[in-house]
């Protein structure tokens, strides 16, 4: 063999060596269980669309996905858990991004930041809020509730699920927009909130349709309006906030799934490719219609894009409401 073609066999070495070196990643991930951290506990919206991805995206991934439970203080328990985890593609965080954003504004030193702290995979989707009231509320309208509310000077106690939640900066602004004062009760979660409703102990909350549409649909809660820009098609008689006469009152309630900074960005190519298939399929998308959840796919540049206009968005609501965390 002549120096030629030692050099060009080298080289071809040297590049295939190369080649291995970065799609090791791709191959050799995962080799064990996967845990995905989230920020509410189980029963709620974030927990029911969390365990609705993470089942076939273990099959895809062919290691198990365990769901993490991590609740309280508006999710920033759970995205500072997840936030500190080795970024070896072995955590990831499933989160209510929109909760979060809020948060991030009211809170004065929050454990983590999912701009800073974490690499964007994917949008998952987006679960829609209502204003549900316990059957004794006389309210079936939003007229009819806010009547209410006042009639009672004060003398009365709304839930939601958690300090620095959509649940209570919807709360928050409902309340300010129709110069009213309550108690507000924070709970850790739809499932700790739900039951004291039910019983009548707290007056009405701003709950995803995943949650509240069992107790909906058995009678124990009355749905008054969708705090969205459209219509639920499982309880299409129930208005949006802005159809009943609340006007500019529109919340997207976004989740994301995202993965600790430095984490391979072959990791990251993986899920994304991953969850990008589990929501493009028609099976899953009408499943998940039938809870209240949109299946909503954008790549790891694009909810990069939505997790800074979110946060941007939710600080001026915060500073421009005046809204302090009780």
């Amino acid at each position: 063999m002549n120096s030629v073609n030692r050099f060009i066999t080298g080289a071809l070495l040297s590049l295939s060596l190369v080649n291995l070196a970065f799609s090791a990643p791709e191959t050799d991930w995962p080799k064990k269980t996967i845990v995905a951290v989230l920020s509410f506990p189980a029963g709620g919206s974030t927990d029911v669309f969390a365990r609705a991805v993470t089942a076939p995206l273990s099959e895809a991934l062919g290691q198990s996905v365990i769901v993490e439970n991590k609740p309280g203080a508006g999710g920033m328990i759970g995205l500072g858990a997840a936030a500190k985890a080795a970024p070896d593609g072995y955590t990831i965080h499933i989160s209510a991004l929109t909760n979060q954003a809020i948060s991030q504004a009211l809170f004065k030193n929050p454990p983590a930041d999912l701009r800073k702290d974490f690499i964007p995979v994917a949008l998952i989707g987006t679960v829609p809020h209502l204003i549900v009231v316990n059957p004794n509320v006389p309210a079936k309208n939003v007229p009819e509730l806010i009547a209410f509310i006042k009639s009672k000077k004060g003398d009365f106690s709304y839930a939601s699920q958690g300090n620095g939640s959509l649940s209570h900066l919807e709360s928050t602004m409902f309340m300010q927009r129709i110069g009213a004062t309550g108690t507000h009760i924070p709970y850790k979660g739809s499932s700790f909130a739900l039951p004291d409703l039910i019983a009548g102990n707290t007056l009405m909350m701003f709950d995803s349709v995943t949650a509240s549409l069992p107790h909906v649909q058995s009678g124990k809660l009355r749905p008054i309006a969708i705090a969205a820009t459209e219509r639920s098609p499982l309880i299409p008689n129930v208005p949006t906030l802005g159809q009943d006469g609340m006007k500019q009152f529109e919340v997207e309630n976004f989740f994301a799934v995202y993965v600790p900074k430095n984490t391979s960005p072959a990791v990251v190519a993986k899920l994304e490719r991953e969850i990008r298939k589990i929501l493009t399929n028609p099976d899953f998308k009408a499943r998940m219609a039938t809870q209240g959840i949109h299946p909503q796919f954008a790549n790891s540049e694009q909810l990069a894009e939505i997790t800074n206009k979110e946060h941007d968005k939710w600080e001026k609501v915060v500073k421009s409401a005046n809204i302090k965390v009780d």
